[in-house]
């Protein structure tokens, strides 16, 4: 008898009543601004190179129609400049707060990279990726959801090249204690401020025993303040051949430079691609919001003639934008309105299988904009 009755008493309790008091999920309670928290926040905006305009005027025309509390400084940088202009890092300095489009690096000879010369200028030490399945967005694997973390400042990036004698040239790859801990403890920090439940950290110290040896003690030597969150290493080959056979293992990943730019454009590509994957770089004073993972797609001219360059990424890394600023309602507002837009499938540029233009995604969020 108390067998058959269980069940019905489950039902009966199950069922809500008139006088049951209903939950809204969609909206937090626990978000207290402190006075003056809605004041317009001013951001240096950095439209790039090749398709950047297209892709930062979008955010410009779904932060205007959210009537989001930012407002943009806009400063023309291209790839080809021999420096980023000091008016715009002391725009960054002053702001605290950048989102910029991709800026085209020559390959081989010519000027360096301005993406690599922002970063050392503003110590934005650290980069951050976030890979994840997009709902309604077909890929290979479930269950991605990876946030590779990634050294941004010193490694074979540090630049340190010269002719040893003709035809022989030499590249240093720096790495040192205080940066290599300083990544570590961002990784563990992200991790136990996000509820992530493992940091594994990338390497190469089968080879490279001294640089990439040091930057695991630095790891190890961290991973002990936090216990509860499980530690654990691997070894970038068989990192990579791991990420396209089974991603679902990884949670957050912590890297040296060149290592995390290789592992983030994988993890990448397995979830959907570079053009929906958002990141961003952060220093102790400053954060700059791009693409997440590698733009290779910024000069393409077929893109730029047919306005059809994917938003998504710039539009989601401007989510976290909103959210580093304290934004939250305004973060959570655009990101829910990109995700319907591309679970719904009608609109999505060529990248996801469609054939939209960059106007017509952009007015798809706007239009779902709750």
């Amino acid at each position: 008898m108390a067998k058959r009755t269980l069940p019905i008493l489950k039902q009966i309790l199950g069922r809500s009543t008139p006088s049951s008091p209903r939950f809204d999920q969609t909206r937090s309670v626990t978000y207290m601004p402190r006075p003056g928290d809605g004041a317009p926040r001013p951001v240096t905006l950095i439209p790039g190179d090749g398709i950047g305009p297209l892709v930062t005027g979008a955010v410009e025309q779904v932060m205007e129609a959210m009537h989001a509390p930012v407002y943009f400084e806009r400063y023309e940088v291209h790839g080809d400049m021999k420096a980023v202009p000091q008016e715009v890092i002391e725009s960054i300095r002053k702001n605290k707060v950048c989102l910029k489009g991709g800026l085209k690096t020559p390959v081989g000879g010519g000027v360096s990279s301005l993406n690599v010369q922002l970063r050392k200028e503003l110590d934005l030490y650290a980069s951050l990726v976030n890979c994840f399945n997009l709902p309604g967005l077909p890929t290979r694997h479930e269950n991605v959801d990876i946030v590779v973390i990634r050294e941004n400042t010193e490694g074979e990036y540090a630049g340190l090249e010269h002719e040893v004698v003709p035809g022989v040239v030499e590249s240093l790859k720096v790495i040192t204690k205080f940066c290599s801990e300083r990544i570590a403890k961002y990784a563990f920090e992200y991790a136990y401020l996000n509820n992530r439940k493992k940091v594994t950290a990338v390497h190469k110290a089968n080879i490279m025993k001294l640089a990439d040896g040091l930057f695991l003690e630095s790891c190890r030597e961290v991973a002990t303040k936090y216990p509860s969150i499980k530690y654990n290493e691997i070894i970038v080959d068989n990192c990579c051949m791991q990420l396209v056979s089974k991603p679902e293992q990884f949670d957050v990943m912590v890297t040296p430079n060149l290592y995390g730019n290789l592992v983030a454009n994988t993890a990448a590509g397995i979830a959907g691609g570079t053009g929906v994957m958002p990141g961003g770089n952060v220093g102790a004073d400053t954060a700059v919001f791009e693409q997440g993972a590698s733009a290779g797609n910024v000069g393409n001219e077929k893109l730029m003639e047919q306005k059809k360059a994917n938003p998504v990424a710039l539009l989601l890394s401007s989510a976290m934008m909103l959210r580093h600023l304290q934004f939250p309602s305004f973060a959570d507002r655009l990101e829910t309105a990109v995700m319907r837009v591309i679970s719904e499938g009608k609109y999505r540029t060529k990248d996801l299988g469609g054939d939209s233009s960059t106007q017509e995604v952009v007015d798809a969020v706007i239009e779902v904009l709750d």
